[in-house]
């Protein structure tokens, strides 16, 4: 006689459950919970110095990592990270996931970094096998400096032909990445210039419904003001002067 299952047909048992059915985390998946947990603490140990002051972390884990860090010795540095792992489980849920968008921010960083400079090297490349792409380049960057980026790319084919050390191809590359650096820094400028002039045309706009008053136009204003002023004055004297006479 074959059993039948506890479980109706659509409720069958998970691996995410406990054995006894009652919703709590299984061994394996908890299992998998530490081994998340325990690979966010190597990618915060694994970054670099100046990333990791940018990961927001409890006082003990950061004490942890450091130590990590410090520790050479291969199995003193394994048993060290064992310990980082103990201490992210004890981290509550919105800490983690603060760390977690700390390192997703961090590597898209590095990604956005690393394209730069593979741009950088395509453009080095080019400048050296074709005159016309350091025309291309300055219509695109005209903020380099198109005199020092000639004579760089002239000497680097020099030393080339000559089999020198490559000083002046190492320096052609400094002088593509500083161009484009100076080309982004610009463009961010700009656009925080035509913000803060698209705000200041709203002001201006919200005083005469699409036009910003000049100084004439204001002096009328004011004028205008003076005279209705004038004219409540006078009839309420008027007002004043026919009670008296019906008196």
């Amino acid at each position: 006689m074959s059993r039948r299952s506890h479980f109706p047909d659509d409720a069958a048992p998970s691996d995410d459950l406990s054995d006894d059915g009652y919703g709590r985390p299984s061994k394996s998946q908890r299992k998998r919970d530490m081994h998340a947990l325990q690979e966010i603490g190597d990618a915060i140990a694994a970054l670099p110095k100046d990333a990791l002051k940018r990961v927001p972390m409890p006082e003990a884990l950061y004490d942890a990592i450091r130590e990590a860090r410090r520790i050479t010795d291969h199995e003193g540095r394994r048993r060290q990270m064992q310990y980082v792992g103990r201490v992210m489980r004890t981290l509550e849920q919105q800490e983690v996931a603060a760390l977690q968008a700390a390192l997703a921010a961090i590597r898209g960083d590095s990604r956005a970094e690393t394209a730069k400079l593979h741009a950088v090297e395509r453009w080095r490349e080019r400048l050296l096998a074709d005159d016309a792409a350091m025309t291309e380049f300055l219509a695109a960057h005209p903020q380099a400096d198109s005199q020092q980026g000639r004579t760089l790319v002239r000497n680097a084919r020099r030393e080339a032909a000559a089999g020198k050390p490559p000083r002046y191809f190492r320096e052609i590359f400094q002088w593509v990445k500083a161009a484009i650096d100076a080309g982004n820094a610009g463009a961010t400028a700009d656009d925080g210039a035509d913000a803060f002039d698209d705000d200041d045309d709203d002001n201006g706009a919200a005083w005469t419904g699409g036009r910003a008053p000049t100084g004439a136009a204001r002096a009328a204003d004011a004028t205008d003001e003076v005279d209705e002023a004038d004219e409540d004055d006078a009839r309420d004297a008027a007002a004043r002067l026919r009670a008296l006479r019906g008196q």
